[in-house]
């Protein structure tokens, strides 16, 4: 009977485990490759049978890579502005997609992200250092409130809304309501984030600064703080990113048009340039690239967050 040594089965494991990842990887690479290629195609391009990868066929030759050719008509149509007396030529029926629609999201994002990161960063570190009357009831309580759909507010949401905004409150239909329920409805898990990634640092740290003379507020600033900023940013990232991909929140309880976040104007591109869908994958890019230069820049600090948290934790 043979038996396999230790470094044989780890060997196999790593093998396994990259084999997995790299399968995984081009899985979910796929639809954004084909979605990404599809918004340079021609309509010709996108309905041959049988389909080509890239447009790059020629009369006498199926595939000749000089003669590949990127059409870009999708994303003039998605970026030119609404048609008007004094430019006909402009012929997207939603109007223009960057800017209106998407500077909307950034602003949502960016301004709900940190006032979550604001709060969650408060209440996560009193959960943390500090035990007081009702702190499990409490925490149970977050944790329960994280399982409740945004969806099954939205019609208490609406209606408390409209009142606001008869008694004279700028709410519904505003910029501040929408910001108010993104961030009421990721806050708790939020906190509870913010606690786990307080619960690792230790309290001696925070001990020595207080014996060398810091007040409890300047050992939060100077030593905590900034062992904390992995999992903040962690917690900005949840945010930003849910906040971006949320469309039934503004779909409902924001009637102006002019107000209405990116996944409406693409919800609404896509209805009316459905039978076109070179248009339909340029608006899809276009909405995702926010996204991937957020990626970008902070993928040291996100990876830093998750492997801290998980070595510590």
């Amino acid at each position: 009977m043979h038996i396999i040594s230790g470094s044989t089965r780890q060997m196999l494991a790593r093998w396994f485990v990259n084999v997995a990842l790299v399968a995984i990887s081009i899985f979910a690479l796929i639809p954004i490759g084909t979605t990404l290629l599809i918004s340079f195609k021609g309509e010709q391009d996108i309905i041959r049978n049988p389909p080509n990868i890239l447009p790059c066929d020629t009369p006498t030759q199926a595939f000749a890579i000089g003669a590949c050719r990127w059409a870009t008509e999708g994303y003039h149509r998605v970026l030119a502005p609404k048609p008007t007396s004094d430019r006909p030529w402009g012929f997207s029926l939603t109007g223009n997609m960057v800017r209106i629609y998407i500077p909307n999201s950034l602003l949502y994002a960016t301004t709900s992200a940190l006032i979550v990161v604001v709060l969650a960063g408060m209440a996560g570190y009193a959960f943390s250092r500090y035990r007081f009357r009702g702190h499990t009831a409490l925490m149970t309580a977050i944790l329960a409130i994280t399982g409740i759909p945004l969806l099954t507010n939205l019609l208490g949401l609406y209606q408390i809304g409209i009142i606001l905004r008869k008694a004279g409150l700028p709410f519904y239909n505003d910029r501040i309501f929408i910001v108010l329920v993104y961030v009421g409805f990721f806050l708790p898990l939020s906190v509870w984030i913010a606690k786990g990634f307080f619960d690792t640092i230790p309290r001696d740290l925070e001990e020595a600064a207080l014996i060398d003379g810091c007040t409890p507020l300047g050992a939060l600033r100077r030593v905590i703080a900034p062992l904390a900023m992995p999992g903040m940013m962690s917690v900005f990232l949840l945010t930003f990113v849910n906040v971006w991909n949320e469309f039934i929140a503004g779909y409902l309880l924001i009637a102006k048009n002019d107000l209405k976040p990116a996944m409406f104007g693409l919800y609404e591109f896509i209805g009316q340039n459905i039978i076109n869908l070179q248009v339909v994958a340029a608006a899809c890019v276009l909405i995702a690239l926010p996204m991937v230069i957020l990626f970008l820049f902070t993928r040291r600090v996100f990876f830093r967050a998750m492997v801290e948290g998980a070595v510590k934790g």
